[in-house]
């Protein structure tokens, strides 16, 4: 039996919430459980795959998709539509190329990269140098508070809500140590992923953040978006001002995706309400 597995209303398309970092998924997308189960009537799983969040177990990223294919195998509710945002959309990328029977729509937000070695690499390599730099307990105090510090004056600029000030704080108060062992192996994934092999035409959308396209290292990250949409046959969607917490300042329209991709998988394979 896996643990910690939620599942929230009684009856429609599962989804499957995968959050971002190694952060607990409880929390993480609020008021889309409640707005999933409202609109168009779905059900909802939230868990912590081992390695991440509340979860008690070890785990690595390399495992993850074998976990969650265990996961969905032992509940029967699959196939699932996933949402992923960052590398959580790492992993639901990794299940659908592992086990496309598994899935039934995705739903990527802000995607880590993982159709591109050389982005996927550049990002495990900073977070692993964040995590070294942290290890010294001054410096670790020092970088959460300057993380709580970007985080509040984006919930100022951005307007967020009181649920999704909390879920940024939440995200922000990150252990750098436990998120570069929740990336470990990233780049290795990375060169070894082929985006070819990913089920082409099943629902999906793909959401990128509205990142300056005269930084080159952001701007590739979108044009690996570009190259997933593709190969998925799926909509790349960009929201004028998002960033890459898009599913906390662009809640509403990541909700109506989400609701728009479930519909879509629930009419393929007949899940009714």
């Amino acid at each position: 039996m896996h643990e910690g597995v939620q599942i929230h209303g009684s009856s429609g398309q599962p989804v499957l919430l995968l959050p971002g970092g190694h952060v607990s998924a409880t929390g993480f997308y609020p008021g889309f459980i409640e707005g999933l189960i409202d609109d168009p009537g779905a059900r909802v799983i939230v868990h912590d795959r081992p390695g991440t969040g509340t979860s008690t177990q070890k785990g690595t990223l390399a495992e993850a998709s074998a976990h969650l294919h265990s996961l969905v195998q032992e509940l029967g509710m699959g196939p699932v539509v996933i949402v992923g945002q960052s590398l959580g959309g790492a992993v639901a990328l990794l299940l659908a190329r592992d086990f496309p029977d598994d899935v039934a729509g995705l739903v990527l937000l802000d995607v880590t990269p993982i159709n591109d070695a050389t982005a996927a690499g550049r990002t495990e390599e900073a977070v692993r140098a964040l995590a070294a730099v942290e290890t010294d307990p001054e410096a670790r105090r020092a970088g959460m508070e300057a993380r709580a510090t970007q985080a509040e004056q984006l919930i100022q600029a951005l307007g967020l809500g009181d649920e999704q000030a909390a879920a940024l704080r939440s995200i922000v108060a990150v252990d750098m140590g436990e998120l570069a062992e929740a990336a470990r192996g990233l780049g290795d994934l990375a060169a070894a992923f082929d985006a070819s092999d990913l089920p082409h035409g099943i629902p999906a959308a793909v959401v990128s953040a509205d990142y300056p396209e005269e930084d080159e290292s952001l701007a590739a990250v979108m044009r690996a978006h570009e190259r997933l949409a593709d190969a998925l046959g799926a909509p790349l969607l960009r929201w004028p001002g998002s960033t890459h917490a898009v599913h906390l300042d662009h809640a509403a329209e990541s909700l109506d995706v989400i609701r728009q991709v479930t519909r879509q998988a629930a009419a393929t394979s007949g899940t009714t309400r």
